[in-house]
């Protein structure tokens, strides 16, 4: 439950239009909504500001759909990730307004009307990638730099995860170190961002360069792209992790979410 809605079931209690029992029966599953499988965070977004989040890997379709359900109830924002179209194909049933489904980035959300979200297809250098145009950003923005066209769907689940909780995220992808002169053209574009969002596989070290380039946190998304060597994606971990650039944090292996999240805080925060 959502500040928001909390306020607007106390006024209307307290203006006659709703009964205590029926609030009473509306609190009742806070701080949590036992289904099952599923114990429903239903007060995370009062504590934090943002509700719960599916991760889809391990559960089915139907779970995600109950649960997304469930959540919508009184939330304008969820979202589920790592999920194929056929979680969307099941969600749609239980949720029939307000789902959108991301195909590259494999991210399902629901959202209302006016949950401040920001325009989505805002994008620099994403030539290739589906439902975006080419544009430019006015104001604060996170950059999503990605090294391979290969890692374009961890670099999409960051771009979208941050548009939708409100920041708007330029793309740069198919800049990698192999190629340096193509992230170099970007430079001065990137270091207008507030946040940089860094996402390679192989050997990760665009995560060390773009650090050496702009005066800006820089989170760093290692991903599972990559030869034998790679260990699916260690390499890329452990490179970042080590990285010799100020200003470099790192989340995990292929978590494009994780990053974006962040990165509209970092936005956020320092914007007011």
């Amino acid at each position: 439950m959502e500040k928001e809605v909390l306020q607007k079931l106390l006024n209307d209690v307290a203006e006659g239009r709703t009964t205590p029992s029926e609030a009473a029966e509306r609190l009742k599953a806070m701080p949590y909504d036992d289904i099952g499988y599923a114990k429903l965070d239903t007060h995370r977004a009062l504590r934090t500001g943002r509700g719960e989040v599916v991760f889809g890997i391990g559960k089915t379709p139907g779970q995600v759909a109950a649960i997304m359900k469930r959540l919508s109830a009184d939330s304008s924002l969820v979202i589920a990730t790592k999920v194929g179209p056929e979680y969307y194909e099941a969600a749609r049933e239980a949720v029939p307004e307000g789902l959108t489904y991301y195909e590259t980035a494999r991210l399902l959300a629901f959202k209302t009307k006016g949950d401040g979200s920001c325009v989505l297809s805002k994008a620099a250098g994403g030539a290739g990638v589906p439902g975006f145009d080419s544009g430019s950003v006015r104001g604060p923005h996170v950059a999503v730099v990605c090294a391979g066209t290969a890692d374009i769907p961890i670099a999409e689940e960051a771009a979208v995860t941050s548009e939708l909780y409100g920041v708007p995220a330029l793309r740069y992808y198919d800049v990698g170190v192999a190629g340096i002169h193509r992230l170099l053209d970007k430079a001065e574009e990137i270091r207008e961002a507030d946040v940089a969002v860094a996402v390679a596989g192989m050997e990760g070290a665009l995560a060390s360069v773009v650090g050496g380039l702009v005066d800006v946190p820089v989170i760093a998304v290692p991903t599972s792209i990559g030869y034998g060597a790679s260990m699916g994606g260690l390499a890329a971990l452990l490179a970042m992790l080590n990285s010799c650039s100020l200003g470099v944090s790192v989340v995990n292996i292929d978590n494009g979410f994780g990053a974006g999240y962040l990165a509209s805080l970092i936005v956020k925060g320092n914007n007011g």
